[in-house]
């Protein structure tokens, strides 16, 4: 469900160039923004970028991710 929202042109400006890099839509990067917000806050302990970086990793296909086999990045 969609639910029309208005905000700050400036912000929009920035989610709108954002979108691309993240290839996601507008609405949706604003979406994005607005749940990593929501679980900073909830969770004040955590870096941002971490909880970011869980979000992003909460997205993630399944199905397209490997089983980690103990020594397999060994340079």
């Amino acid at each position: 469900m969609s639910i029309p929202v208005r905000i700050d042109e400036q912000l929009y400006e920035e989610a709108k160039s954002a979108s691309k890099g993240e290839c996601r839509t507008i609405s949706g990067q604003l979406e994005f923004w607005a749940k990593v917000g929501k679980a900073a806050l909830d969770n004040p302990d955590l870096p941002i970028e971490f909880v970011r970086d869980l979000m992003v990793a909460k997205a993630e296909d399944r199905q397209k991710l490997s089983t980690f086999k103990p020594g397999q990045f060994r340079g």
